[in-house]
């Protein structure tokens, strides 16, 4: 997969504030305020910089931490692992593939089939609504 590769000034140009701060600054949002977090549609969740497809919403559970949290990536291809020794812990940071935005961090602790709990900042997200299901409601993210 071909990187995507933008200046500071370029990402800012395209982004909000706060996305740039999450997506580019590994930054997180607070829980339970992101747009997706007990969002409950049908579609595909994309990286909200490079539009890559991420995560299909049948794979999104409930995991009670305020955050949307997916069993599996759509393609395992499409986000990449990296060790986290922020914050002074060990965690697993997952950013997309394509363009190095910071997703969120993936733990061991979800459901079955995968026992993976993709916990992600729906900053990072921009939400493509299949089928009749309309996109009113639902946040407008470049």
């Amino acid at each position: 997969m071909e990187k995507i590769r933008k200046t500071d000034a370029q990402w800012r140009a395209q982004l909000t504030p706060e996305q740039f701060h999450v997506t580019r600054r590994q930054g997180t949002e607070r829980p339970f305020c992101g747009a997706f977090w007990d969002h409950h549609g049908r579609g595909i969740f994309r990286c909200v910089c490079c539009g890559l497809p991420l995560f299909d919403a049948a794979a999104k559970f409930d995991s009670g931490t305020g955050w949307p949290s997916f069993t599996a990536p759509l393609d395992p291809g499409h986000v990449d692992n990296h060790r986290d020794l922020s914050h002074g812990m060990e965690r697993v940071e997952v950013t997309c593939a394509r363009c190095d935005a910071h997703l969120g961090h993936v733990f061991p602790d979800g459901p079955p089939p995968t026992g993976l709990r993709y916990c992600l900042n729906s900053l990072s997200l921009r939400f493509e609504a299949h089928g009749d299901e309309g996109k009113a409601g639902q946040p407008q993210l470049p």
